[in-house]
């Protein structure tokens, strides 16, 4: 072992499966440089005059706070903003669930930065705890909490403290850290409330509820299920309260249909964590090495994120578009921590795929 303090999932492959894992290893390393062929979205001009354009959708949710702060109606105040920027009003899910924007306008803006800030830090909390027992000694827990801080740039800009994908990634961070077989309830709250934030957290949720099932958690599995529901009764009630406020002459989403492929969502994540200040084929290949990580880490927390990371990837490999690359926010703040385990995992299925000599048995006879 290099970093952690027990072998990788990779240790005690037989030969063939572990060649087989390079195999699909070089495969995955293949595929994220197909980030280098995907569009990239405008680039940010960074002059403060020019904020309108480059942060364009952060000052309308900003705008509808403002709106709703001032005494206005969720759903009035949203459409009227939305009407007023030109952008999509149908189907309804072009509307935000009101849950983020209700409660920020309960609040003075000082006190929702402070929530940020805070949420922030229980998240970095949280995973030291996850991550401290996994490794062996500091220098390799002391760079994955590097890395943690390396995904999480963009979450304690207060800038974007009106940006929905911000406190759902966090909370779905947070929740992933605290999940225990034995102690799922508040990971389950806490992942109910990104769904009620942002719906698009389900994934998420779906995930954790269907390796709960498998692993014969099943009262896991209602409580994960508990929080779909409860979804699905805010979405029903969300649904009917745009209808309300929108005009048949309003315009339509132009789809969700992006087909960007695998390499779109290496470039969102990219994008979204500190990989985005090297070269794009780098990290594209750290990308890769850092999915690889997690599948090495022989932890449910890894497989959960592994899977949930997948889920994203074809969400946004097939419904993303070169605008919507922020979707990656809903899972950038843990994800480069799999870089800590990429370096055992690969040392164990080399050693897996090319055993050093032959193994002897030794028989003692007896007369």
């Amino acid at each position: 072992m290099i970093w952690s303090a027990e072998p990788s999932r990779f240790a005690g492959l037989s030969k063939g499966r572990a060649r087989l894992g390079l195999v699909l290893l070089l495969v995955l390393l293949v595929a994220t440089l197909s980030a280098l062929m995907v569009p990239a979205p405008p680039a940010v001009s960074g002059d403060a005059a020019k904020r309108g354009d480059d942060q364009a959708d952060v000052m309308l949710y900003e705008s509808i706070v403002d709106g709703v702060r001032h005494g206005g109606n969720y759903y009035s105040v949203a459409a009227n903003a939305l009407r007023t920027g030109d952008y999509p009003m149908k189907p309804f899910v072009t509307f935000r669930l009101p849950t983020l924007a209700v409660v920020q306008a309960m609040l003075p803006v000082w006190a929702v930065i402070a929530m940020l800030y805070a949420l922030a830090a229980g998240v970095v909390f949280a995973w030291f705890t996850r991550l401290k027992p996994a490794f062996a000694r500091p220098p390799p827990l002391i760079l994955a909490m590097v890395l943690l801080m390396g995904g999480m740039g963009a979450f304690v800009q207060s800038e974007l403290a009106s940006f929905h994908e911000v406190w759902a990634g966090l909370l779905i961070a947070l929740s992933l850290a605290l999940r225990r077989s034995d102690r799922w309830v508040a990971a389950a709250g806490i992942g109910a409330l990104a769904m009620l934030i942002r719906e698009t957290a389900a994934l998420y949720v779906a995930v954790m509820f269907i390796l709960a099932l498998l692993e014969g958690n099943r009262k896991e599995a209602m409580g994960w299920a508990a929080g779909v529901a409860l979804l699905a009764i805010a979405v029903v009630a969300h649904a009917h309260a745009v209808a309300q406020v929108v005009r048949p002459l309003d315009p339509a989403s132009p789809g969700w249909s992006g087909m960007l492929g695998f390499g779109f969502f290496v470039e969102a994540m990219t994008l979204s964590t500190a990989l985005r200040l090297a070269p794009m084929w780098l990290a594209a290949l750290l990308m890769g090495f850092t999915l690889f990580g997690w599948a090495a880490w022989k932890d449910g927390a890894g497989i959960r994120a592994l899977a949930t990371f997948a889920l994203y990837a074809a969400l946004i490999g097939l419904f993303g578009r070169v605008d919507t690359f922020y979707w990656g926010l809903m899972v950038a703040p843990a994800i480069l921590v799999g870089l800590a385990f990429a370096p055992d995992g690969l040392r164990d299925l080399i050693a897996a795929a090319f055993p050093k000599g032959r193994k002897i048995t030794v028989t003692r006879l007896t007369p």
